[in-house]
């Protein structure tokens, strides 16, 4: 399958396209700091610009004014080379930016497979992003944070550095997130950020069962709701049902923390 670029597309430097990619018009390809990588059937369309060390899988799409490849916004950055990776068939609406990692790091940022990316989202340096998230337009995250599979973030989320958003979780709109965020959790709002229950509709829509829905919430219940020390409700909950994979993300994410910033666990009551 034949590429199509527009004659008005600027690629320069060492640059790798698959077959089938779309190259719109005044679209800047930049390889002369790295090489890139365009995977087949990748589409990035009008008016985007593209810095390597940068690798695309299969089947993107990047809409027009997108930036990705960016040297990091940190004052310490030295123009070292620094990578990004991009699954497949992620979406990258307009306006989007994704920073390249930093040396202090691990010196890659890392985008999965199927998210997708709205309007205005801003993927900071040595960001680590799973499968089938979702930005919503504005949403941000600073450096170093993680998000984890199905998250969702709505718009104008705000993310602090070194953050993990944990799996299936849903974070409401304009919410300031300043530590973890549970598996499973929704959240909102911004000094506090609260919980105000897990994500039974998202989860619902990928399949959990009732009974699986009923043990998360179990354990949210002796997480945030009891008398509980987090350690010894970790031990309940791994009492209780320690065996079930679902439970099992959820204590992974527990045992992992960082005792420094540990994790949003103000829970609105009445809900």
């Amino acid at each position: 399958m034949s590429n199509r670029i527009h004659p008005t597309a600027s690629i320069k430097g060492n640059v790798e396209l698959g077959d089938g990619v779309e190259i719109g018009p005044y679209t800047v390809i930049d390889g002369i700091k790295g090489k890139v990588i365009i995977g087949d059937g990748t589409v990035i369309l009008g008016h985007s610009w593209i810095q390597g060390p940068a690798f695309f899988g299969k089947e993107n799409k990047v809409f027009p004014f997108a930036s990705i490849g960016g040297g990091p916004q940190d004052i310490g950055y030295k123009e070292e080379p620094t990578e990004i990776y991009i699954g497949e068939r992620n979406i990258i609406r307009e306006y989007t930016t994704i920073n390249k990692g930093t040396v202090q790091d691990k010196g890659k940022t890392l985008i999965g497979n199927d998210d997708y990316f709205m309007a205005y989202s801003h993927i900071a340096h040595d960001c680590k992003i799973g499968n089938n998230v979702v930005f919503t337009n504005g949403a941000s995250v600073a450096g170093h944070v993680e998000v984890q599979d199905y998250a969702i973030l709505s718009a104008f989320v705000g993310v602090q550095q070194f953050c993990r958003i944990g799996a299936h979780s849903f974070i409401g709109g304009y919410s300031g997130v300043t530590q973890d965020v549970l598996p499973y959790a929704k959240v909102v709002g911004t000094r506090p950020l609260e919980v105000i229950g897990i994500n039974t509709v998202g989860l619902t829509r990928r399949g959990f069962s009732r009974e699986q829905i009923r043990k998360i919430d179990r354990a949210f219940r002796l997480l945030l709701r009891s008398s509980l020390l987090l350690k010894d409700a970790i031990q309940e909950i791994e009492k209780e049902m320690g065996n079930e994979q679902e439970i099992k993300v959820l204590l992974e994410f527990l045992k992992t923390l960082d005792s420094r910033r540990g994790f949003h666990r103000k829970f609105r009551e009445g809900k």
